[in-house]
């Protein structure tokens, strides 16, 4: 017997409890969603998608269009998979129906 054991005879190690850590919680990654230049569609358009598809203002909308341009890319907001997932399947969407060859892709941020 050890020593615990001989001064409290009444203490069995088998019933100690056991708590279990808490499981460490990690956010999920967060993706940029990024329009790419190309020099056959229009600015306007761009800013209309900017406008209707992220919800920016004109000015805002504007900015990253000029950024698309004179960088060749612009980052139109930052959002879980799935949303930026759907926000480049909407841009993709508009762009073809309306015969524009603008490109969108997402990036982990």
């Amino acid at each position: 017997m050890t020593e615990r054991d001989l001064s409290n005879p009444n203490i069995d190690d088998h019933d100690l409890a056991v708590k279990e850590a808490e499981p460490k919680l990690k956010r999920p990654p967060l993706y940029q969603v990024v329009l790419i230049n190309d020099d056959y569609t229009p600015m306007e358009f761009v800013v209309e998608v900017l406008e209707t598809i992220f919800g920016m203002v004109r000015s805002q909308a504007t900015r990253v269009m000029l950024e698309v341009h004179t960088k060749g890319k612009g980052i139109c907001g930052t959002f879980s998979f799935e949303i930026a997932e759907t926000k480049v399947a909407q841009v993709s969407s508009i762009a073809e129906q309306q015969q524009h060859p603008l490109l969108c892709t997402m990036e982990e941020h």
